[in-house]
């Protein structure tokens, strides 16, 4: 069965606004930089003032709508998580230390063990 998707389609004034709100967000950084003569507050002022006017205008296209409407699914989704208690954590990372563990003498055996094989059975290389 085909699943049907629904596809937004990107008007021009979508366009221009997030040509704007990336434009804002640059104008932001230069005025910041070129107002050093001026003073913190006036940098801090056109950089502050600039972004969020950006977030002002790409929250207002569709793109930042869907990007809110994420962030929403989102945070509802992570209330969603059923946390461990603090002993269930603390058991799930000794099983992992001590599986860690485990593994690491595995393949140090492993590896000594075709060392062994190759070099002093095979080849015959005394170290």
């Amino acid at each position: 069965m085909a699943s049907s998707q629904v596809e937004t389609v990107s008007t021009n004034a979508d366009k221009a606004k997030l040509a704007l709100a990336i434009a804002l967000v640059v104008g932001s950084l230069v005025g910041f930089y070129l107002l050093g003569k001026q003073g913190q507050i006036a940098q801090w002022g056109a950089l502050i003032a600039g972004l969020v006017a950006a977030v002002v205008v790409f929250v207002t296209s569709e793109t930042g709508r869907q990007f809110v409407a994420f962030g929403r699914d989102s945070v509802r989704e992570v209330r969603k998580v059923v946390w461990p208690a603090r002993k269930e954590a603390i058991q799930m990372t000794v099983y992992v230390f001590g599986f860690v563990v485990v593994m690491a003498l595995f393949l140090w055996l492993t590896d000594k063990t075709l060392e062994w094989v190759f070099y002093d059975l095979i080849l015959g290389w005394k170290k």
